[in-house]
């Protein structure tokens, strides 16, 4: 029998702020359809679905409309900024009507603990040196112009402020920069927008830059984040590199974690006093063994406890929720996927548009997201346990969740033990999504253990997620 410890004394050092996921791409592609909309903010973000409560919302930089290298029917992102025929720039408060539907309903089905992110991956078209919004012609030199990046944060403060004072949604933060220490952004891609920016002084003063154009349009309450880098590493490089005018500025430390998670970031914002999130991550990966349709889940499982307990993270941000559409006919003269892939095999996302029947296909990786965002609640403060287990504790509540995941595909008895939180013995109620095809789980009602003296045995299925839910009352 497997012996975990949940103990009091490895509590995170802050409160959990919560689980989300970017809008884009996945919001710009289905957001014209009212029922895929009302569908996806109540799959994603209601308590009877995932109950995510973090919608980064991204801020197209819109590219040059002779341009048609974008061959993905959902990330040609549309700016807000265009330029007339008299070569003037002007607003077009319309020009993303399909990502702001689904961010208006998503925020709305999240609540009160509703938090909008509005992030950049490429400043406009004519802000650019090369006059492309998917990169530099040398993806490794700066391709925001020097002379544009006080334009460009005024661009980024103008739709956030439109978006907080217009729509009555607020903003919570901004990230001007997406993964902008890379050499991943190259001119005419056929993938998306993105723009290098080079750490050190670059990053500083567009971070510099975009605070004061938060502050002059009345925007303090929106937080500056830095700065979104790929991995861990790159990020505690850039930081690192950050003046002490721009370290003034940011009021948030936020990561990618698409390599493993390594320790050194969080030392730096924690030396910093700047608090730490894990804002993108997800692959088409697989783990468990012969674990057929919960291969990705488990991937996902395992990922977010690495992750979590590497990096004592306050949020946990997948990539994009919806990350593939089936449709039989083109979307503006493109192809999506003709049917569903083999969902044995990895995928990124949780769920699938059928956008030919406006319908939400949910994955065992959606169920398995679910087994962490349904119990471990913002307000709450995890705890560190091991590789394939992490918790919660929410002692306003008086309940702990603690999400153990099996990997193996033989059954695994396992005993758990509190140590510290003065629960009470009784009933522990448990949660489960497991198996394939017709023999699935879904958040399914598992056998209840008993706890005695604060220890209760359970046996985890083969290649599964289980929740366990402990409460005072």
């Amino acid at each position: 029998m497997k012996n975990i410890i949940i103990d009091k004394k490895n509590l995170f050092p802050r409160t959990f702020r919560g689980w989300g996921t970017s809008l884009c791409w996945w919001a710009n592609r289905i957001g014209y359809s009212e029922k895929m909309t009302e569908d996806s903010a109540r799959l994603f973000f209601s308590t009877e679905g995932l109950g995510l409560n973090v919608m980064r919302y991204n801020i197209g930089g819109g590219d040059d409309p002779t341009h048609n290298h974008i061959t993905r029917t959902d990330s040609d992102m549309p700016g807000w900024l265009k330029i007339d025929e008299n070569g003037e720039p002007y607003y077009d408060l319309t020009a993303d009507e399909y990502q702001l539907n689904i961010l208006r309903a998503a925020y709305e089905a999240a609540g009160d603990d509703a938090f909008v992110e509005a992030f950049s991956n490429s400043p406009p078209y004519f802000m650019t040196v090369s006059g492309c919004s998917s990169g530099g012609k040398n993806p490794l030199s700066n391709n925001l112009k020097k002379s544009c990046v006080t334009d460009f944060a005024e661009y980024l403060a103008t739709v956030c402020g439109y978006i907080n004072n217009e729509m009555g949604i607020r903003v919570g933060s901004l990230a001007a920069m997406n993964e902008p220490f890379t050499n991943y952004w190259r001119a005419y891609s056929p993938k998306q927008e993105g723009c290098h920016v080079s750490p050190g002084r670059m990053q500083s003063l567009l971070i510099c830059e975009t605070a004061k154009a938060i502050k002059e349009a009345g925007l303090s309450h929106v937080d500056i984040t830095a700065s979104d880098e790929t991995n861990t590493k790159r990020q505690n490089t850039a930081c690192k590199r950050l003046s002490a005018e721009a370290w003034e500025c940011v009021d948030r430390v936020s990561t990618h974690t698409y390599e493993k998670a390594t320790a050194g970031v969080a030392k730096t914002a924690a030396k910093k006093n700047k608090p730490l999130w894990m804002t993108e991550t997800d692959w088409s990966a697989i783990d468990g063994e012969n674990a057929g349709e919960m291969g990705p889940a488990l991937w996902l499982g395992h990922k977010i406890i690495e992750d979590l307990s590497t990096l004592e993270a306050d949020a946990w941000v997948i990539w994009q929720i919806v990350a593939a559409y089936i449709s039989k006919k083109e979307y503006k003269g493109r192809r999506d996927m003709p049917d569903l892939p083999d969902l044995n095999e990895g995928y990124w996302g949780t769920a699938f548009a059928d956008t030919d029947k406006e319908e939400i296909i949910l994955t065992q990786k959606y169920y398995g997201f679910g087994q962490f965002t349904r119990f471990m609640r913002p307000g709450a403060r995890l705890i560190k346990v091991n590789e394939d287990t992490i918790a919660s504790f929410d002692e306003k509540k008086g309940s702990i969740s603690i999400v153990c995941l099996n990997r193996k595909k033989e059954d695994t008895p396992i005993a758990l033990t509190l140590k510290g939180f003065g629960i009470p013995d009784g009933k522990v109620q448990a949660i489960r999504t497991s198996g394939s095809g017709t023999d699935k789980e879904c958040w399914a009602e598992a056998d209840s253990p008993e706890m005695k003296d604060g220890t209760f045995a359970a046996v985890l299925k083969s290649n599964s997620i289980t929740t366990f839910v402990i409460s005072r009352k």
